[in-house]
């Protein structure tokens, strides 16, 4: 017998979100740690909010929320909580009922902004790295380092003389201009929507646009990456980069390793890393000078792995900009970026840790 293509009204509702999703799925595991290190922050979330007032959203469904954005390609907070309102699997990671209101999005950006104030996403993202299952994924002594560049949310329209002297007497923001031979710098102009992006580009024969530059460092074991360095764009900003990442996460301490490229071989940089106690196993760059890279680093069989290995840089940056939305985030400033481009790399580390868990399992 043909069944009959219509809907009735329920008046109970029995779903269960545990039995919904699927026992094997991979969010599962990523959940579980996720909770796990949002515990460890509990005494940061405490004192983001007053002791009396009326409720704000939890902060620890904030990061869930986020990272589900990440997860999958959401481009905008919007429709983050458009999907979280009819799917029952975003529902469940975020930790939202099925009879739960979705929020306004205007609502989740302010209290979002509150994470930014207390610098939770690199708190979160140390916090992941020290969890037990993913810290014995890691490698202690060897590391990479690079950095890639970052479109900015602002139009080369908006990039206007700080003068205003190429401002057209009307016409507004959309009245005709002709661009033809007319000299644009960072020294000159600036952007009106976004006035911390530069304009930068990222090698020769490419386009110069209005930038970020997003750098980061990875272990050389498993590719995870353990530091951000979010800053606006300079001919020296990779390398100022690398130092301050370094300084940051082993100051020092125990003598390590660190990849890169050809862009980092100058004696300032190899020098400085020496005096942190790192051993510089950087790509020489021959082609106009002499490379402050010797005989004595590069005869050692760990200088030929590790320049294998630093490849593997370029992939979170690769993940970042076709799935975690980093190829033109819809954000304006550093400090925003910052927390956008270190929570996506945390989501990167995540969707690794199922797959290599259960190769060492």
């Amino acid at each position: 017998m043909r069944g009959f293509d219509c809907r009735t009204g329920e008046l109970f509702s029995y779903v269960d979100l545990e039995e919904r999703v699927p026992r094997n799925h991979p969010l599962r595991l990523i959940r579980r740690i996720v909770n796990e290190v949002l515990v460890a922050l509990d005494g940061e979330f405490s004192e983001l909010h007053a002791s009396e007032g009326r409720p704000s959203i939890a902060p620890e469904r904030l990061p869930r929320a986020l990272l589900l954005q990440a997860f999958y390609s959401i481009r905008s907070e919007r429709q983050l909580m458009e999907q979280l309102d009819y799917n029952l699997l975003y529902r469940w990671f975020a930790g939202l009922g099925v009879d739960e209101k979705v929020w306004v999005p205007t609502v989740f950006t302010k209290n979002r902004d509150r994470l930014l104030e207390a610098d939770v996403a690199r708190k979160f993202l140390a916090g992941l790295l020290a969890h037990k299952e993913a810290r014995a994924l890691l490698s202690d002594e060897h590391f990479s380092a690079g950095g890639t560049q970052i479109a900015a949310w602002a139009s080369m329209k908006s990039f206007q003389a700080k003068d205003g002297s190429d401002r057209p007497p009307s016409g507004g923001r959309n009245g005709e201009r002709d661009f033809h031979g007319a000299q644009r710098g960072n020294e000159t102009h600036a952007s009106a929507t976004d006035p911390e992006a530069k304009l930068y580009k990222k090698g020769k024969g490419k386009e110069a646009k209005l930038s970020y530059m997003g750098n980061v460092m990875t272990e050389n074991r498993n590719g995870f990456v353990v530091e951000t360095e979010p800053r606006q764009v300079s001919g020296t900003v990779e390398r100022e980069a690398a130092k301050e990442m370094i300084v940051r996460y082993s100051p020092g301490a125990k003598r390590i390793t660190l990849g890169a490229d050809k862009g980092f071989d100058t004696a300032g940089f190899v020098a400085g890393m020496r005096a942190l106690n790192v051993t510089p196993h950087v790509a020489q760059n021959t082609a106009h000078r002499c490379s402050a890279i010797g005989r004595r680093t590069t005869h050692h069989p760990g200088y030929a792995i590790s320049q294998r290995k630093r490849k593997r840089v370029e992939e979170p940056f690769g993940w970042g900009k076709t799935i975690g939305g980093l190829a033109r985030p819809m954000l304006r400033g550093v400090k925003k970026l910052d927390f956008k481009f270190t929570l996506t790399m945390a989501a990167y580390d995540l969707i690794k840790l199922p797959r290599l868990m259960a190769m060492n399992a």
